[in-house]
Parts: structure tokens; C-alpha cells; sequence
């Protein structure tokens, strides 16, 4: 069964064969539903161990190749009729050490996909940051400070089989920057018994509905459709997501 997220994007493209390139394709989740689909798709992730997932989902498929890349420093390629910025990922860019660094790389990305873009192609962006505090994509929260509050689990099973979960904590926000600092914690089960634990400092930029809004002009984009969720529900002032399709001009 495809996910709301998949059945979004293709019923956005439509039927038509596209040439389509996902940023961050992962193991082929979005990617290979894309290509069974009859799209024409290009897929790169940093991670090598999550690109080795798409071959046995990918077999028989001659419209479909993958690449490993970083989305901040290589290049995206061209020709592209959509570009497809999923899994939140705006959100979510690794290997970001400042936080300046964070804010340029989210409108790097927009500015990367207008590059690879044939004229009046595509992009797509679901985008639905951890709100700190309250907080949503209109509206402003205030700033805060809190170690002590925990999000999660959220857990995963990765390619080798091993299972891992997730927890955050609230951590600090800073309203003026926009800036969240916060630590991650991951339980790593492995198949034979043993269980490995991480921690780290992870620092996000947490862009508002305006500062999509204005990188998607200032690059050439207008907004076709857009909605808080993939049942394309209105934004609202409460809303803290939102799912983009807009066409580069």
C-alpha cells in the first residue's frame, strides 16, 4: 500500500512520464513507486547503507538510477521536469555545524532545484518541523529552554535489520534567530542482541511559512497548490506543515 505522501506526489504529476529527481531518495521509498509509476527518476542520498535498500525493490526497472551525493555541496544535475524535496528534509540536512549555515543551506536547496529544473518544471516540498514550544508556520512562539521535556520514540528498521529509536529533547529556541538546539538520543538494536547507544547536539534552522514563501519567489517559483497536510487540508493559523507544489517560472 503506497503512503498519503506518495500518492500526493504522484497524483501532482500526474500520469504523464516525467523525468523526476528526489534529493535524499533513501531506500527507494518515494523513488521506486515514482518509477513503477512510469516516471523517468533519479534518486541520490548521502547515505550509502540506505541507497544499498533500493536494489531488490528497484529489480526490472530500467527508468530508475541512484547516486550517492551530498544535497549541501554536489551537484544536482539538469533537465529535470520535477524535483521532489520529501521526508521533510528541509528540515532534516545533515552535516549542518552552524547555525547560520543551516538557514543558507534550506534556501540553497530551493535555489539548486530551480538549477536542475527544465523551464515550468516542479518542485515539490512537504515540510512539518518540530514546533518548539507551541509554535506554528504563521505565527510566532516565544523563546525557551527545556531539557527536560522529551519527544519520541520514533523507530526505525534499518537495511541491516538492526531497529533503532529515536528520542529528542525540547532543548533551547531562540525566537529572534529562529535557531533550535536540542540533543538526540538513539537505541541501535542489533540482530544479534547487542545494543548500541548515541547521543548528540543537533542545531536546525526552523524556517516559517514566510521564509518558504520568499525563497520560492525570489527563485522564480509560484505556488500552484498548497496545503497543511497530504488529504489537502487548508493552512490554517495553527497549522505547523505544510505541502508544496509550485511551478519555476
Amino acid at each position: 500500500m503506497l503512503e498519503n505522501d506518495v500518492k500526493f506526489i504522484l497524483s501532482a504529476i500526474g500520469d504523464e512520464p516525467k523525468r523526476v529527481l528526489e534529493v535524499g531518495c533513501g531506500d527507494g521509498r518515494i523513488l521506486v513507486p515514482l518509477a513503477q509509476a512510469g516516471h523517468d527518476v533519479t534518486g541520490f542520498d548521502v547515505n550509502k547503507e540506505d541507497l544499498d535498500g533500493i536494489l531488490s525493490k528497484a529489480e526490472k526497472l530500467k527508468n530508475i538510477r541512484w547516486h550517492r551525493a551530498d544535497a549541501v555541496h554536489d551537484d544536482w544535475g539538469s533537465g529535470f521536469d520535477v524535483v521532489v524535496l520529501a521526508g521533510n528534509i528541509l528540515f532534516n540536512i545533515e552535516g549542518i555545524k552552524s547555525a547560520e549555515a543551516y538557514k543558507q543551506a534550506q534556501e540553497l536547496f530551493i535555489q539548486k532545484a530551480a538549477s536542475a529544473l527544465v523551464p515550468d518544471g516542479y518542485i515539490y516540498i512537504d515540510y512539518f518541523p518540530f514546533a518548539p514550544n507551541g509554535r506554528t508556520l504563521l505565527r510566532s512562539g516565544q523563546s525557551c529552554t527545556d531539557e527536560s521535556r522529551i519527544y519520541g520514540p520514533w523507530e526505525y528498521t534499518n537495511n541491516d535489520c538492526s531497529v533503532e529509536t529515536h528520542t529528542i529533547t525540547s532543548g533551547s529556541f531562540d525566537e529572534e534567530t529562529g535557531i533550535l538546539r536540542f540533543r538526540r538520543f538513539i537505541e541501535r538494536r542489533m540482530p544479534d542482541g547487542e545494543t548500541i547507544m548515541e547521543e548528540s547536539e543537533r542545531i536546525k534552522h526552523y524556517a516559517t511559512l514566510e521564509h518558504l514563501h520568499k525563497w520560492l519567489c525570489i527563485t522564480g517559483f509560484v505556488i500552484e497548490l498548497e496545503y497543511e497536510g497530504f488529504d489537502e487540508s487548508p493552512i490554517t493559523e495553527n497549522s505547523n506543515s505544510v505541502v508544496v507544489y509550485a511551478r519555476k517560472k
